[in-house]
Parts: structure tokens; C-alpha cells; sequence
């Protein structure tokens, strides 16, 4: 059983939950994800680790109610257990000290797993532009955190309620048009990351993106988040989640999204 500590509402289905996991707090990365469970013969729900204190022990994770077992999760508060939490899993980013900026952009809930990369990409000496995308103000989460970490924040949101009115392609090539760009970061929607590859693919800069909306069982052994990265197939989980933006093929990932909707 893994208690929760602390519990915030970024909006109406989106919490932040900070959860006593002191292994796992020890031995994250950026990148790293977990697997919890919420309840006897509960759903395993992968959840990206939005950040750890290994002094405290703790893990944070950002949750996106979306369905029955997300909901559970949502639904608990301070005090509350986790019937599971397993990791870390996955691929740690490659952080290293770029020769020139690191831009990364999260749109939505994407924000809460590319945090600890611009955190981890500040401490490794680089200069860090991140830019924010959300449809309005009120879906722009971690914004004090992520400021903290970068040398500028560019805020977009469709409607214009905060930042500048437009798409986070929009924000990206501001910054690529202006300054050398080493290395871009991609996290949210699908869709988002698809246009963010096919602008950066452009300028010839290096783009990495992480493909954790597409996983389910969190192991390799369900199949259901197998993509095609440069031809051939890898599955997310054990593979990823993070891979080269311009060898994913990401047509083919979002018509296989489709069936979970």
C-alpha cells in the first residue's frame, strides 16, 4: 500500500497526488514511469513520474480522469492508498549538455512528465525555453514549477486567455526562429507531437518525444502500445517511452488511439 500524502485539483479531472514510495523516489529518472492500481483486481494505469523527493520518499503523479479506474484514483484524498505502485519502468531521458537551447513543449497533461526533464536539462548547464500549450488558461498546469526550471516560458492557449492566441507550433518556431535550437522535447497529444515532428523535421533538430498516452498494460505483454519507429515495431513500455520524433509514425498511432476512445 502506497499512502497518499498530499492531493491537489489542477481542474475538475485533473489531480496532482503526492504518494509515499520512498524505492522508487530513490531510484527515478526523468522519463520513468510507474504502474498503480486502485483497488483488488484494479486496472494497472501507467503514470509518468512528475517529479520525486528521495529525502521524503515520495513520488508525484499527475492524473487525467478518463475512465473508471482513472476516476477511482482521482476520487482519493490525503491519507488514502494506492493498492500498488510499481516502478521505476521505462527508458530514462538522455540528459546531457547540449550545444545550444533545449526547447520543450507540453501541451495539457504532458506538462506533468516533461517536468523533471526541464528540470534535469537546466541542471546539466543548458539553457531551457519551454513552452506550454493548452485549449484555455484553466488547462495550464504546473506553470510555477516549470518557470522555476526554465529561462523563459512561452504560454499558449487556443482561445487567447492566456499567453499568446495559437497552436504550440506556433511557440516552438518563435524560439527556433530567433536562437540555435539543439534539441527540442515534445509531450502531450498525440496529434500535438505529430506537428511539433513535422515543424522540427523542417530545421533538421534533433526532437524527442514520449509516447506514454499510448500505454496500457505497462510490461510488453498486452501489445496494445506497439508503434512503428523508423519501419519497425516497439512497444512503448519496454522500448520507450521515449523515441526519435521523426521515425514514429504517428498516423498510424493515432488511428490505433481511436479504438480507445
Amino acid at each position: 500500500m502506497n499512502r497518499i500524502i498530499e492531493k491537489e485539483h489542477f481542474s475538475e479531472n485533473v489531480v496532482k497526488l503526492v504518494v509515499e514510495a520512498p524505492e522508487v523516489a530513490r531510484a527515478r529518472k526523468p522519463g520513468h514511469f510507474v504502474i498503480v492500481r486502485c483497488g483488488q483486481g484494479g486496472e494497472r494505469i501507467p503514470l509518468t513520474i512528475a517529479d520525486a523527493d528521495p529525502t521524503k520518499g515520495t513520488v508525484t503523479l499527475v492524473v487525467q480522469a478518463v475512465g473508471l479506474s482513472t476516476r477511482k484514483i482521482c476520487d482519493l484524498n490525503a491519507g488514502d492508498t494506492l493498492t500498488d505502485l510499481v516502478g521505476p519502468l521505462g527508458r530514462a531521458t538522455d540528459i546531457a549538455l547540449r550545444d545550444g537551447t533545449v526547447v520543450c513543449c507540453g501541451g495539457g497533461v504532458g506538462v506533468a512528465p516533461l517536468l523533471p526533464i526541464i528540470k534535469a536539462m537546466k541542471e546539466a548547464g543548458n539553457r531551457v525555453v519551454s513552452v506550454l500549450a493548452a485549449r484555455n488558461k484553466d488547462l495550464i498546469i504546473l506553470e510555477d514549477e516549470v518557470r522555476r526550471y526554465s529561462d523563459e516560458v512561452i504560454i499558449m492557449t487556443d482561445d487567447g486567455s492566456a499567453g499568446h492566441k495559437g497552436l504550440v507550433t506556433a511557440g516552438v518556431e518563435e524560439v527556433i526562429k530567433r536562437e540555435n535550437v539543439a534539441e527540442v522535447v515534445a509531450i502531450g497529444p498525440a496529434v500535438m507531437m505529430k506537428f511539433v515532428a513535422l515543424l522540427t523535421k523542417q530545421y533538421q533538430i534533433p526532437t524527442i518525444v514520449s509516447l506514454n498516452t499510448i500505454m496500457v498494460d505497462g510490461t510488453g505483454m498486452c501489445g496494445a502500445c506497439r508503434v512503428k519507429v523508423g519501419g519497425k515495431t516497439r512497444f512503448v513500455c519496454v522500448d520507450g517511452p521515449e523515441f526519435d520524433a521523426h521515425q514514429v509514425d504517428f498516423d498510424e498511432m493515432i488511428m490505433r488511439m481511436k479504438a480507445y476512445n
